[in-house]
């Protein structure tokens, strides 16, 4: 039965005196107190909300490794189009690889400003000009380097999301889980599966074969 209170108003209640329908929500009264949170001076983002120092520090770092990682691979791409040298197969493949770590930089800069963070860019280091080993080849050494550094790059990629979570950024947090982390994974498999062909191969003329087979790949799955 409802309480007299209700039936006058015909509010139903769930219990005496605590309505279910009825004004719950005021907008212009809550929006006040987010209204004071707004900043006044024109260098503060707007966008800023729930983004702590720590989360847009380690977005900043992250940067720094995605294009320092771009950067050794595009070294690569740059010694395997030489003409004395001319595994085109794995100049392609190391000229994209260069181009996606790029995109991924980019990706978190767009991210960054996003949240109302300030992109710093930081130096990046010079990489090697040489790729060839006197035992493995180049095409093995810079495969195995290849792979040491998408390892690398994933356990960065893990701190950041460790970050994330030690700073309550569910939307940071899922920001590296549905755009990073798998396609990383996939990543290292993939290498992983040439280091172990080019191994089989050695460094005559099996490295060829490799090449040409990264080369015309995607014909292949064509």
């Amino acid at each position: 039965m409802l309480s007299s209170s209700c039936s006058k108003s015909r509010i139903v209640c769930a219990s005496k005196g605590k309505p279910l329908t009825g004004v719950v929500f005021e907008p212009f009264e809550e929006v006040k107190k987010q209204l004071l949170l707004v900043p006044a001076v024109p260098q503060a983002s707007l966008a800023r909300q729930k983004y702590s120092d720590q989360s847009e520090a380690a977005i900043n770092e992250q940067i720094n490794v995605e294009y320092n990682v771009s950067y050794v691979y595009h070294a690569m791409y740059a010694y395997f189009d030489r003409d004395n040298v001319a595994l085109k197969g794995l100049a392609k493949f190391f000229k994209e690889s260069s181009e996606e770590e790029r995109e991924h930089a980019e990706k978190f800069m767009e991210y960054q400003n996003k949240r109302g963070g300030k992109v710093k860019l930081q130096s990046i280091l010079m990489p090697l000009s040489e790729f060839d080993h006197v035992e493995k080849g180049d095409a093995l050494y810079a495969m195995e380097l290849a792979l040491s550094l998408e390892k690398l790059t994933s356990e960065k990629l893990l701190n950041l999301h460790a970050a994330a979570t030690r700073n309550n950024d569910v939307q940071l947090a899922d920001f590296v889980e549905s755009e990073y982390l798998q396609e990383q994974v996939e990543s290292i498999k993939k290498i992983s599966e040439y280091v172990a062909q080019l191994r089989r191969v050695g460094k005559g003329h099996g490295v060829w074969h490799f090449d040409q087979m990264l080369l015309h790949e995607e014909e292949v799955l064509a």
